[in-house]
């Protein structure tokens, strides 16, 4: 049986506003990272498609941070269903992987590289600047 919302259908719009979709928190970790690696970059280039996070024109890369709820990263965060409303939010995570991988599939057709940040990733700092540092040398 399905878990009543303990928020009312205000209150649940009123925290469903709050989640931000751009200058996250994970996204602002990556950023600093890679500024302190000696990459420079552009934010959110409208002109590509998915809108990446962080992109370095020069080298044709382009990084996306992604939640791993929102994302659905096979990880203990993103392996997460909720209980109320599981219908819905099943498929609405679907058409985020979907749309994912369009995106990455239209960035390459146009020569460009991509990488994903996973958020379960920014807990090891050494692990993620290695990372960063072989996709965008």
């Amino acid at each position: 049986m399905a878990r009543a919302d303990p928020f009312s259908p205000a209150e649940r719009a009123a925290v469903m506003r709050a989640v931000k979709g751009r200058d996250t928190r994970p996204e602002r970790m990556v950023r600093r990272l890679v500024h302190r690696l000696g990459y420079r970059y552009s934010l959110r280039r409208a002109d590509l498609p998915g809108r990446p996070d962080i992109v370095c024109v020069s080298r044709r890369k382009a990084i996306f941070v992604h939640g791993c709820f929102w994302h659905g990263h096979h990880c203990k965060r993103g392996a997460r269903a909720p209980r109320a409303n599981a219908a819905y939010w099943s498929a609405k995570i679907a058409r985020n992987v979907a749309r994912d991988a369009r995106t990455l599939d239209a960035l390459s057709a146009l020569g460009w590289s991509s990488l994903v940040i996973w958020e379960c990733e920014l807990k090891d700092d050494a692990a993620l600047a290695a990372r960063i540092r072989g996709f965008l040398a």
